[in-house]
């Protein structure tokens, strides 16, 4: 996908997740879509930065620097909802494109990606980023009521991982 895919993307995600998480159309829904939609569209950015260092489509769109986003939360109690943006932006990259992505960089740099995918240029990448985003959005939902509530506080998952940093002499 392209730059506009992936704004696109993120956009759709991050409206249809304010609701998720916060079901209504309220305020809270309102100011929940406000704190996750810039975390989001940063995320869904960031993997493309390799285009500017780095070989494109292996240096940042890589299960390790995904990894590395879902980490962070966790263990700095910031950064929530990055690693949905890279996620995504892994899965429009694979999904709706012809080219795929090395994720095993550094690895292999050997690309994957799935027949369903459409050209970057294509009249139907616009479709296909909208079709992707709806079944992304469905399976959010799906984790967030039947795996785990994707809930704003990560303070108690910080707190454990600090706990757990303190044990080991961090």
């Amino acid at each position: 996908m392209n730059k506009r895919g992936h704004v696109l993307n993120a956009l759709l995600l991050a409206l249809g997740l304010g609701v998720i998480i916060e079901p209504g159309l309220d305020a809270a829904t309102a100011r929940t879509t406000a704190q996750i939609t810039v975390p989001i569209v940063l995320g869904a950015l960031f993997p493309d930065v390799d285009t500017a260092f780095g070989r494109h489509r292996k240096t940042l769109h890589s299960l390790p620097v995904l990894g590395i986003f879902l980490a962070y939360p966790i263990v700095f109690g910031n950064l929530q909802y990055v690693w949905i943006g890279v996620l995504t932006h892994y899965i429009l990259d694979v999904v709706g494109s012809r080219r795929g992505i090395a994720l095993f960089h550094p690895l292999s740099d050997t690309e994957y990606g799935m027949p369903t995918g459409v050209t970057t240029s294509s009249k139907y990448a616009d479709l296909v980023t909208v079709i992707i985003t709806a079944v992304e959005l469905a399976a959010f939902w799906a984790i967030h009521t039947y795996v785990i509530t994707l809930d704003l506080d990560v303070s108690a998952a910080t707190r454990a991982a600090s706990e757990a940093a303190a044990g080991f002499g961090f």
